[in-house]
C-alpha cells in the first residue's frame, strides 16, 4: 500500500516590506464554515514575549512558534501597534515559526494575532498584547509653514532636532513624512537641504484651490542606535488661486496672472547695474504694510546708502528683496532700472499688488543682468531646480526615472 506524503502549503498574505509600513495583511477566512468561530489555540503556539509583563526592549525581535502539537501549524501572524502600523515578519514554509524582520516601535502597545490550523484543517486563533519600553532619545519633526492659506508655490518644510546622515535612516525618515492632497494625488518629493532640514514640493505647482495635509508616522520608530521618532504636530494648508507674477527686467514690466489669465500689467523699475535683481522664481515670504529700509542692513553704504520709509512691501528673499511702492523713482517706472534690487512701482499699483498677492504665490524675474536666485538659504528658490534634479535630493528617488513605487507608497502607513 503506497502512502502519499502530506504537502505543507503555507499561504501568507503578508507583504514583507522594509520597516513598519502597511505590512502583513491577514487572509480572509475563506469558505471554511469554522472560520467565523476559531478555537482557542493557546495550546498550539508560544510567544517569546509575555502578556502583562513589564515593557520589553523594542530591539528584541518578536517570535511566535508552534508547540509541536501533531498536525497543527501557524498559518498567519499580524502584529499591530497602537498607531495602527503593522509589523513586517516572516513565516516558515512548515508554519512552525514566525519572526519579525524589523525592529519594533518604542513606547507603544502591540496586539499580536496568530491564526493556526489543526490536523483536521479547523482554524484556531490566539492573541497577545504587550508594551515596549520608551525611547531613550527622540527625533522630533516640526513642519512649516503653520496652518493657513497659501499660494501654489509654497514648499513644505520639515525641521529635525537631530541630524540624520545615514542614507538608510534618511530613507526611513523620508518615507514616514506623509503628504496628502485633496482632491486627487499629486506627484512630489522631499529634498534633503542638509542633515536636519527637508523641503517638499510637487513636480508642478500645487493644484489651485486644493488642500495639503502633512503628518509624521515616525512616533516610536527606530531610526538609529538609541534614536526613535517622536510624535509630531500635523499641518494642513489650503491652496488658493494659481497666482503667477512675471517681472521682465529688460522691459521694465510686471505681468500679474491668476489661474492662467492675465489680470493686469504694471510698469516697474528693478535693480540697476551693480545691484541687479536676481533672476528666477521666488516664493512670497510675507507682506508688510510698512518697512524701514536702510542700506547698511544689507551692506550698502557710501554714496549708495539709503534710509527710506517703504509702504506696501511684499517680501521675496530673506536678504531684503521686495516688491514695493517706490514713489521717489516714479519717472523710471516702465523705462529704466534704478533700484538697489527691489521691484518698485507706484503707490497705487503697490497697494493693489499687496492686496492681491499672498504668501506662497510665485514671483519670477526674467531678463535681468543679475545672478540666479539661490535654491535654498535666501528664501524659497525650490522651483529653480527641474524635477530630475529635485529628485536627486531625495533618499528614496535619487537616480530614479519614475516616482515612488507602490511598495514605497505602502510603507509606514496605518492599517486600513
Amino acid at each position: 500500500m503506497s502512502h502519499t506524503p502530506r504537502l505543507w502549503t503555507v499561504v501568507s498574505c503578508s507583504l514583507l516590506v522594509a520597516s513598519l509600513g502597511a505590512g502583513a495583511t491577514a487572509c480572509a477566512g475563506g469558505d471554511n464554515p469554522l472560520s467565523a468561530n476559531p478555537y482557542d489555540a493557546a495550546g498550539q503556539v508560544a510567544f517569546n514575549q509575555s502578556a502583562g509583563s513589564r515593557p520589553v526592549d523594542p530591539d528584541r525581535p518578536l517570535e511566535v512558534t508552534a508547540k509541536g502539537v501533531k498536525g497543527s501549524r501557524i498559518t498567519d501572524v499580524t502584529a499591530v501597534d497602537s498607531h495602527g502600523r503593522r509589523l513586517a515578519g516572516e513565516l516558515t514554509a512548515k508554519g512552525d515559526r514566525w519572526h519579525s524582520t524589523v525592529p519594533l516601535a518604542a513606547g507603544v502597545r502591540y496586539t499580536v494575532t496568530v491564526a493556526t490550523e489543526n490536523e483536521r484543517g479547523a482554524p484556531g486563533q490566539r492573541r497577545l498584547s504587550f508594551e515596549t519600553t520608551p525611547a531613550k532619545k527622540l527625533l522630533k519633526v516640526e513642519f512649516g509653514p503653520q496652518d493657513g492659506t497659501y499660494g501654489v508655490g509654497q514648499p513644505i518644510i520639515a525641521e529635525l532636532n537631530e541630524p540624520v546622515k545615514d542614507k538608510t535612516s534618511r530613507a526611513l525618515v523620508e518615507r514616514a513624512l506623509v503628504v496628502d492632497t485633496k482632491p486627487g494625488r499629486v506627484e512630489g518629493s522631499w529634498y534633503w537641504v542638509d542633515d536636519s532640514r527637508l523641503h517638499f514640493r510637487p513636480k508642478e505647482y500645487w493644484p489651485a484651490n486644493s488642500s495639503v495635509s502633512v503628518r509624521s508616522n515616525l512616533e516610536g520608530i527606530r531610526i538609529g542606535k538609541d534614536l526613535h521618532g517622536a510624535a509630531s504636530k500635523p499641518v494642513k494648508l489650503d491652496i488658493g488661486d494659481r497666482v503667477e507674477v512675471i517681472t521682465d527686467a529688460s522691459a521694465h514690466w510686471l505681468t500679474f496672472k491668476r489661474n492662467g489669465e492675465v489680470v493686469t500689467g504694471i510698469p516697474v523699475t528693478t535693480g540697476k547695474p551693480g545691484f541687479a535683481t536676481r533672476n528666477g522664481t521666488k516664493v512670497v515670504l510675507g507682506k508688510q504694510y510698512y518697512v524701514r529700509m536702510r542700506g547698511d542692513t544689507v551692506g550698502i553704504g557710501g554714496s549708495e546708502y539709503y534710509n527710506l520709509d517703504v509702504y506696501w512691501a511684499t517680501r521675496v528673499t530673506w536678504s531684503g528683496e521686495y516688491v514695493h511702492a517706490a514713489p521717489w523713482s516714479i519717472n523710471a517706472h516702465g523705462s529704466r532700472n534704478v533700484s538697489h534690487g527691489c521691484t518698485g512701482m507706484s503707490t497705487g499699483n503697490a497697494a493693489w499688488f499687496f492686496e492681491n498677492i499672498r504668501e506662497g504665490d510665485v514671483v519670477t524675474v526674467v531678463n535681468s543682468i543679475g545672478p540666479e536666485m539661490d535654491t535654498f538659504g535666501n528664501g524659497y528658490g525650490d522651483w529653480n531646480l527641474d524635477w530630475e534634479d529635485w529628485k536627486e535630493g531625495s533618499a528614496l528617488l535619487k537616480g530614479t526615472q519614475e516616482g515612488r513605487s507602490p511598495v514605497d507608497s505602502a510603507r509606514l502607513r496605518p492599517q486600513v
